[in-house]
């Protein structure tokens, strides 16, 4: 997308968003929070999958590291909750950077399972150190952090503009040049003098930190409450579903992406289902075959083809 376009595209949602507060309702607003979470979530695994190739069912499990270091920094040492965002891009981005180096030998499915099975383990570490991690009763942040829903959406897009401006200048830049010879042949990259450890490891690095953040943030919208229960497989399945609804590869599809996944459950539990006692899942499942069926280059690539129209 040419700049001039891409910024007013960009100043547009920005006014957007910022005008929103006004207009919504408390709980709107914290939908809409909720949709800037996901922003954040899906943003971050775009640049492993997308832009690197390496596909994760995993990030569930980055999230709950963030959530879970946000609230035991609140709980224990009543850290200013903006701070423990940074904290958990930290942690993250270094536990990463560590998943990334045995991922070197693993790609296609066989990476995805290990992910998998990330996403299945992580969770029941709060319950083997329950002491500490509250167990299934999970860890409430400090009582006096009291956030309004205004707060919780200033703070959750003011996040997704940072680390969106921050995903542009990396992606657009060295690294991103080299993500992407990464994505598209290894064996090219090599040949061009890429290093492939540090590129993989570092995109890992990234998008875990990305995930980091989405997860302190997810905690915050749940009351200040990290439970493992609230970071299961699902949480990953439902971040993939956004980047690929967002169009992998690409970072302007990712709002509808994080729309998709963080509004239709909500909006699909109001459907009724003859004969089913799950007709959100129902829903949402039909839902996601559709947007695949219609767009199976995501919302990236709906707005690829109606420029290539435009200029026709």
């Amino acid at each position: 997308m040419s700049r001039l376009p891409a910024l007013a595209m960009l100043l547009v949602v920005a006014g957007v968003l910022a005008g929103l507060p006004f207009l919504l309702s408390a709980y709107h607003i914290s939908l809409a929070a909720r949709v800037g979470i996901f922003f954040i979530g899906v943003l971050g695994l775009n640049i492993l999958t997308g832009y690197t190739g390496q596909i994760s069912i995993g990030h569930g499990a980055f999230m709950l590291i963030g959530g879970y270091t946000t609230a035991v920094l609140s709980r224990d040492h009543d850290t200013n909750l903006v701070v423990t965002m940074f904290a958990a891009f930290a942690i993250c981005f270094v536990l990463g950077v560590l998943l990334g180096l045995p991922a070197l030998r693993l790609s296609g499915v066989y990476l995805a399972l290990a992910t998998f099975a990330l996403a299945i383990s992580v969770p029941q570490l709060p319950l083997k150190w329950s002491k500490f991690l509250g167990g299934r009763d999970g860890v409430q942040t400090s009582p006096s952090r009291t956030l309004s829903h205004v707060w919780l959406y200033g703070a959750a897009w003011t996040a997704s503009a940072v680390l969106f401006g921050l995903a542009w200048l990396i992606l657009r830049g060295r690294i991103g040049r080299a993500f992407r010879a990464v994505r598209d042949s290894e064996i090219a990259a090599v040949a061009s003098g890429i290093e492939l450890p540090v590129y993989k490891t570092l995109a890992f690095g990234i998008s875990a930190a990305y995930a980091g953040v989405a997860g302190s943030l997810f905690v915050l919208a749940t009351n200040g409450f990290a439970a493992p229960d609230e970071f299961g497989v699902v949480l990953s399945l439902q971040l993939l579903i956004g980047a690929a609804v967002a169009g992998l590869g690409s970072l302007w599809g990712i709002l509808a992406g994080a729309a998709f996944v963080g509004l239709l459950p909500t909006v699909s539990s109001s459907v009724p289902v003859i004969g089913s006692s799950h007709g959100r899942d129902v829903v949402f499942g039909a839902a996601v075959i559709l947007v695949m069926l219609l767009l199976p280059d995501g919302f990236a690539g709906l707005l690829a083809r109606v420029r290539r129209l435009a200029r026709a």
